[in-house]
């Protein structure tokens, strides 16, 4: 197999033949001329269906993730949402991990809830609390590793085990959330998982630009089902948020390498300062998940999270101050962000067993010069000291 960075800049993305163009194209036409009733050019008819822009994308999320079928949305909830209504139906139940991100929980708790899908909330780091949660109406398997915004670790390959033996008939599906690792540090089909989620907003896109979602499966009939509801829902991205989460991909891999030095900087200097109480990484020994994460991922990645020593209003005043950590939702791009998840990312789960801590910070660290990263962030963190 090629390297992950050829992969990225070449899978799907041969010369246009027409023109020699060695970038693909836009394609914004909305439909495509036929060859005769039912005779398309490429399999191109309505962009809705299918796009060529869109094609080359999924072709290269693909082969990023070592599976042999992608689609891209239009967002990652609209990925989420298309997959879930393919693998649940009334009376089902789906695990969640407990701090689960508050849109995926929002759809579950909310939404899917309504229409009589059950769920159980538990930490995915206990293998036995995931077969203790499991029934014979589970038919999914929900897992972020890293999650969001706690940076926990799960075991892919041991949920992946427990998954695949609960039942010898209708196994419940593993789905990984890999938005946090991206396919560059971390490949969940390759430990087991049955279906890899992202929100190519993020990493994948990695310039705060477009908003994006992807679904990677090798297994070729569930591949079969997202098509159709994907193309019944109208879930797609449109041709030029393709073009730039494809444009993204391309310095993927060295975009990740860097977000992991700044990171790993950005920790010494929070777990040696009196102002913070706690440092979530999993690259720290005593993260609980370390041993999981060195064994299943490339490196630790670029999110890193915290809890203030000063409680929530220490927290907001950290976010507050910073100046090259923007006060923004999201993550994943080359600017560095900061946020308070209790009232921003994560509001839809206060009050609920999923509840982040108020003195919770988290940080996107960025691409920038590291030196002027933790000059900002020292700064922020001797005021709301003071």
């Amino acid at each position: 197999m090629q390297g992950f960075s050829t992969r990225a800049i070449h899978a799907g993305q041969e010369p246009d033949p027409t023109t020699g163009a060695v970038t693909v194209p836009i394609h914004p036409s909305s439909t495509f001329a036929q060859d005769g009733v039912g005779g398309t050019r490429g399999g191109f008819e309505y962009s809705r269906s299918a796009n060529p822009t869109r094609t080359a994308l999924q072709e290269c999320l693909a082969a990023l993730e070592g599976g042999r079928h992608a689609h891209a949305f239009g967002s990652g909830m609209g990925a989420s949402d298309t997959l879930l209504r393919v693998l649940l139906r009334p009376g089902d139940h789906m695990v969640i991990p407990h701090d689960a991100y508050g849109g995926t929980f929002r759809l579950v708790d909310k939404v899917l809830s309504g229409w009589g899908v059950e769920y159980t909330a538990v930490d995915l780091g206990d293998l036995d609390a995931l077969r203790a949660a499991l029934r014979p109406s589970t038919k999914v398997i929900w897992c972020e590793s890293p999650t969001n915004p706690l940076l926990g670790i799960a075991d892919i390959a041991g949920l992946a085990g427990v998954a695949h033996a609960a039942s010898v008939t209708h196994p419940p599906r593993l789905v990984v959330d890999n938005t946090f690792a991206s396919p560059y540090l971390q490949t969940p089909l390759a430990l087991g998982a049955d279906v890899v989620l992202h929100s190519t907003t993020k990493y994948v896109g990695g310039h705060s630009d477009v908003v994006g979602g992807a679904l990677v499966t090798s297994d070729d009939e569930l591949a079969e089902a997202i098509s159709f509801t994907q193309n019944s829902v109208g879930s797609v991205p449109g041709p030029f948020d393709a073009w730039l989460t494809l444009r993204g991909a391309k310095t993927l891999a060295v975009r990740m390498e860097r977000h992991s030095d700044n990171a790993e900087r950005v920790v010494e200097l929070l777990a040696a300062h009196p102002g913070v109480d706690r440092v979530l990484y999993p690259g720290l020994p005593e993260h609980p998940g370390h041993e999981a994460a060195a064994k299943q991922m490339r490196r630790f990645g670029g999110m890193v999270s915290f809890l203030a020593a000063g409680g929530r209003e220490a927290a907001l005043k950290i976010c507050a101050t910073t100046k090259l950590f923007t006060l923004a939702e999201s993550l994943g791009g080359v600017e560095s962000l900061i946020e308070h998840p209790g009232q921003m990312t994560h509001a839809s789960v206060a009050g609920s067993m999923l509840e982040v801590p108020d003195s919770l910070v988290r940080l996107s660290v960025g691409i920038e010069d590291v030196d002027d990263l933790l000059d900002d962030l020292r700064t922020a963190l001797d005021a709301a000291s003071a």
